[in-house]
């Protein structure tokens, strides 16, 4: 056999994965793809013969689902979610056509398209997604289960931790109120609500 190349990222399922479990490369990558996704349409977005609510379609279809690909994995900074943000406004901004110097907040401008904060949006897809319904779903001594709750021992370097996938989810699970998630973790084949969180 041959011998095998160490790597500090590479990618798998159309998702870049790196050593330090980082989501920065990948997100760069989606935002990439996402904008020429974008640019792509340009054409159906400056016609006037196409609704608005299509054109909206259009964009959830063909842009948004490739922005937030893997999105449910992704360990977030604030300046991941900022960048992300930033991009998914600009877009609507340009489909509704509200340029310069007109002036909209984005909280208008996500009800006048319908649409949602990127912030939610990521909470949503993290926990809608099978991935930590899934888990929080098997019993407490699933492998699953125990390697999401696992803490390693040892000491960590000095310095402010960084934050992982399991910190997001936990502080998300402390800012928001439990009934906010109940219908994201649900039973999808019996559809009952499941009211036990991982501790």
């Amino acid at each position: 056999g041959s011998n095998l190349t160490n790597t500090t990222s590479f990618t798998y399922l159309g998702s870049i994965v790196t050593s330090d479990g980082g989501a920065d490369k990948d997100i760069k990558a989606r935002l990439s793809k996402a904008r020429g996704a974008f640019m792509n349409l340009e054409n159906i977005w400056k016609t006037h013969d196409i609704s608005r609510k299509t054109k909206l379609r259009f964009y959830n279809s063909c842009v948004l689902s490739v922005l937030l690909y893997g999105a449910e994995c992704w360990r977030m900074t604030e300046g991941d979610i900022n960048r992300l943000s930033s991009f998914h406004n600009i877009c609507l901004r340009k489909i509704i056509r509200i340029f310069w110097p007109n002036k909209i907040s984005n909280v208008e401008l996500h009800k006048k398209a319908n649409s949602e904060d990127m912030r939610f949006m990521l909470i949503r897809r993290r926990w809608q997604c099978n991935t930590i319904g899934n888990v929080l779903r098997k019993i407490t001594d699933n492998i699953t289960r125990i390697a999401l709750q696992w803490t390693p021992e040892g000491k960590r370097k000095p310095g402010r931790p960084k934050n992982t996938w399991r910190r997001t989810v936990e502080k998300e699970m402390k800012e928001h109120n439990k009934a906010l998630y109940h219908p994201f973790i649900a039973n999808y084949h019996t559809h009952k609500k499941i009211t036990v969180f991982a501790s």
